[in-house]
C-alpha cells in the first residue's frame, strides 16, 4: 500500500481517525458479506452435487431406452421417426441475484408428446424420448446450480480479498499514521510546556533580582 502523507496537524488526526472507524465499519460489513457467500457456496455446493447425480441417473436412463429402442427398431427407423417428433421441453433464460451477484437460471419444464404418426415404431421410442426430455430438465437445473455456484465462488473470493486488504494492510497503515501524529504532537505539546517553564523560571528569577 502507499505510504499515508499527513502533516501532523490536530485536524488531519480527527480526520484520519474518523476514517479509520469508517473503513473499520466496512470492514465488519465486508466479513459479513463473506460469511454470508461462503454459507451460499456450501449450499450451492450440495445442490451442485445432488443435480448432478439426477442428472447422470436421468441421461443414464435415456440412454439405456435409446439402446432398447435402436435393438428394436433400427437407427433407420429411429431416424425417420424423429423427424417429425416436437419439442418436448421448454426453457427460458432468466437473471436471478443472490447477496448482489447476478447469474442466469434456466427455467425448465415437459412438454406432453404429440403422437409421432409412424407406423413400425415401438413403446421404447417413447420411452426414450421422454427419458431425454427429463434428462435435458435436469441438465438444465445443474446449469443454473454451476452458474450461480460459479458467480457466487468468484465474489466470495474478491470479498475474502478486500477482508484481507482492510484487516492486514489499510487499516493498520492508517494507524500506524495515526500513532505517529498523535505521538509527534505529544512531543510538541511537552516542548512547548518546557519553554514555558523555562519563560516563567526567567521571569520569576527576574522579579527576584528586582
Amino acid at each position: 500500500m502507499r505510504r499515508l502523507r499527513t502533516a501532523p496537524t490536530k485536524s488531519a488526526l480527527l480526520n484520519l481517525r474518523k476514517q479509520v472507524r469508517f473503513l473499520e465499519d466496512g470492514h465488519a460489513l465486508l466479513e459479513r458479506k463473506r460469511e454470508l457467500l461462503t454459507r451460499l457456496v456450501y449450499q450451492h455446493i450440495k445442490a451442485y452435487q445432488e443435480k448432478k447425480q439426477s442428472a447422470h441417473a436421468e441421461l443414464r436412463k435415456a440412454y439405456r431406452w435409446l439402446s432398447i429402442a435402436q435393438l428394436r427398431m433400427g437407427d433407420r427407423v429411429i431416424a425417420q421417426a424423429t423427424l417429425g417428433a416436437t419439442p418436448s421441453t421448454s426453457m427460458k433464460v432468466l437473471p436471478r441475484r443472490a447477496l448482489g451477484v447476478q447469474y442466469p437460471s434456466v427455467d425448465a419444464s415437459l412438454i406432453a408428446p404429440k403422437p409421432v404418426g409412424l407406423l413400425g415404431t415401438d413403446p421404447s421410442f417413447d420411452e426414450a424420448q421422454h427419458a431425454f426430455a427429463e434428462a435435458a430438465v435436469r441438465l438444465a437445473e445443474l446449469a443454473t446450480v454451476e452458474m450461480a455456484l460459479y458467480r457466487l465462488i468468484s465474489e466470495q473470493r474478491k470479498a475474502q480479498k478486500r477482508v484481507n486488504a482492510l484487516k492486514y494492510n489499510i487499516i493498520p497503515a492508517y494507524r500506524r499514521v495515526i500513532k505517529q501524529i498523535a505521538e509527534a504532537l505529544e512531543e510538541e505539546e511537552r516542548g512547548t510546556l518546557f519553554q514555558i517553564k523555562r519563560l516563567r523560571e526567567a521571569a520569576a528569577r527576574k522579579q527576584a533580582r528586582a
